[in-house]
């Protein structure tokens, strides 16, 4: 949902109490409708303008700046740095923030330079405005065109979006509005579209919530209407996300009645951590959509390429199978040539092949003798026999592909980074799915190669997790960093990342084991599962076939141990946080089960293609 005018009221009572009079350290545009200020204290405050995710508040996450800063952010480090944030600002239940900051020129002469959020759906935008109201620069220009009834360029003055009409709720005196409400809304049915018709502030969900607490009466509807007014003049808000099945699919600032049970409401300390957490993977999905669009494409047509011509070939080796009755039907021919006669169609002949001998027909082509008829039923037979080792050998290799393309599309949709994209689309290119472009070469001659660090956690006893983010890297991890006497974790028979649990040799403990499975389980297929299967073993165990695509592996002595992957966790591993999870992890109540222990075969050479991506990476 976008942000409404209440929750932003919450957020800017927040952000307002923890920044103001700090100084502005950084600038830093991490995508194209999204600003960082870190100020005093390592305190960032993310300002974004996206058209579905337009919102500000205090963020933890942590995020990849592009290599050459954009336009638009080194003109706000000019004005803005060192600057000192004096007030933040929201007009009465608006969806826009003022941002209101003490600065100084290259002379050192001191002004004022305010920054505007406008958190209003496809026209969100992020405006920088001098000392005397004009536009310095904005994220989004609009010329005043019949697209854009209000300009907004560099140089003119600043006008706010145009009034909705609608009625400030907060600004009527409490036995006004229950007046208000009594003589003009409508009983039962509608009242949720009448609040949102009639007042500014609202969103869909909370008009919904009012009407169905006040039981579709006038009375009952002023009450809670009147409540909720109390509530935003005391900033008394209650930051709560609705999740249903497991994932959340909206927020608010007070408990929400009308799904009933089949609704969770989890609640937050801080609207920050709700919207952290609740865009997170969000946007994680949208920014690899906009950066790896054009590889995406060329995989999946290539991935589905694959899966067709697998699909015929399956259906050739299938009728290879009956070849035996070719030979048979050559041996019959052979055994009647002396009652045949040149031109016949068809011969009914006893099958001795069969224990009851029946007769049989068998088609002949008229313009062969039998001799030759004969002839072609055994090579026919031969055809096939030679068809089926190579189609045997075709579907083998077409599988590893596809196998290996589904891996890629896997990472791509979990990466996050633009060093993480480059470096799958390098993959690829080296593999012949995309068309070579010209590197950049080192000062030494060579090609120039991106190299992403893997992401690194702690487990809970104070061990580092290591777990990669693609093949390349995943090839990278296992077989060349990772000291052999680690411990190697991956999800069974599942796309996912290479773990390395760092022991050093020594026994880990059953937590840390614990952990490191789940991270595995997390960056894997088996992310949505309840339950799923991560095999363990020491790195020296794991081997990679000459010639093998990146990423593959194979390993015959492992144990297996079931986890429940968990974002939390994954979370607060990453911030080396000590967390207090039973002996087993989150999820689990013994330590970890080991089902399938020391056991070697062929059956158990897997295929580990997959190189997870997700957030840290």
């Amino acid at each position: 949902m976008p942000l409404d005018a209440i929750c932003l009221s919450g957020v800017v009572s927040e952000v307002r109490a923890a920044l103001t009079g700090l100084r502005v350290e950084k600038v830093q545009q991490p995508a194209r409708d999204q600003v960082v200020l870190t100020l005093r204290g390592n305190k960032k405050l993310l300002l974004c303008a996206g058209a579905n995710q337009a919102r500000i508040h205090l963020t933890a996450a942590s995020r990849e700046n592009p290599a050459a800063p954009p336009m638009f952010c080194m003109l706000l480090r000019k004005h803005l740095g060192g600057g000192r944030l004096t007030a933040i600002d929201q007009p009465a239940l608006e969806r826009v923030v003022v941002l209101t900051l003490e600065t100084a020129d290259e002379l050192g002469e001191q002004g004022r330079r305010r920054l505007v959020l406008e958190c209003i759906g496809r026209k969100s935008n992020l405006i920088m405005l001098d000392g005397a109201g004009r536009i310095t620069d904005c994220m989004r220009r609009a010329d005043g065109d019949l697209s854009a009834k209000r300009p907004v360029m560099p140089g003119l003055f600043y006008a706010p979006p145009e009034p909705t009409g609608r009625l400030d709720p907060s600004a009527m005196a409490p036995d006004g509005l229950r007046a208000f409400v009594l003589q003009n809304a409508p009983e039962g049915d509608g009242q949720d579209r009448w609040l949102l018709d009639t007042f500014n502030g609202l969103s869909p969900l909370a008009a919904r919530e009012l009407a169905f607490q006040g039981e579709g009466t006038r009375e009952g509807l002023a009450n809670r209407l009147e409540l909720l007014m109390d509530r935003v003049r005391a900033e008394d808000f209650t930051p709560i996300v609705l999740v249903r099945d497991g994932k959340p699919f909206d927020f608010t600032f007070m408990p929400v009645l009308q799904y009933g049970p089949s609704v969770e409401l989890r609640r937050y300390p801080t609207f920050s951590q709700l919207l952290d957490d609740f865009y997170e993977q969000k946007e994680a999905q949208e920014r690899v959509k906009q950066r790896g669009q054009d590889f995406i494409r060329s995989v999946t047509q290539a991935r589905n390429r694959t899966a067709k011509k697998i699909v015929n070939q399956e259906g050739d080796l299938a009728r290879t199978a009956d070849r035996e009755k070719l030979r048979q039907y050559g041996d019959v021919i052979t055994t009647n040539l002396h009652q045949m006669r040149k031109g016949q169609a068809v011969l009914r002949a006893q099958n001795y092949y069969h224990p009851d001998c029946p007769e049989v027909d068998i088609p002949l082509d008229p313009l062969l003798t039998p001799q030759q008829n004969a002839a072609r039923y055994y090579k026919d037979y031969k055809k096939a026999q030679k068809a089926e080792e190579m189609l045997t050998l075709q579907l083998e290799k077409n599988r590893a592909e596809l196998s290996y393309l589904d891996s890629v599309l896997q990472m791509i949709s979990l990466s996050e980074g633009d060093r993480d994209l480059q470096e799958i689309r390098q993959e690829l290119m080296d593999n012949g799915y995309l068309k070579q472009h010209k590197r950049k070469m080192t000062a030494k001659g060579k090609v120039k190669t991106v190299q992403a660090k893997p992401m690194q956690f702690q487990s809970s006893a104070g061990l580092a997790i290591l777990v990669g983010k693609n093949n390349t890297q995943n090839d990278r991890l296992t077989t060349r960093d990772a000291d052999k006497r680690d411990l190697w974790l991956h999800a069974q028979k599942l796309h996912g990342s290479h773990v390395i649990l760092k022991t050093g040799g020594a026994e880990p403990d059953a937590a840390s084991l614990t952990e490191a499975a789940m991270l595995a389980a997390w960056f894997s297929q088996g992310r949505d599962s309840g339950q799923v299967p991560v095999d363990y073993t020491p790195v020296k165990a794991v081997k990679k076939p000459a010639g093998a695509k990146p990423g593959y592996v194979v390993y015959n002595t492992y144990r297996t141990v079931y986890v429940t992957p968990s974002q939390e966790l994954v979370r607060a591993l990453g911030r080396g946080e000590q967390r207090g999870w039973n002996k087993a992890g989150p999820g689990h109540s013994e330590a970890p089960r080991c089902e399938q222990a020391e056991r070697g075969g062929t059956d158990v050479e897997e295929q580990v293609q997959k190189g997870g991506a997700a957030r840290h990476e």
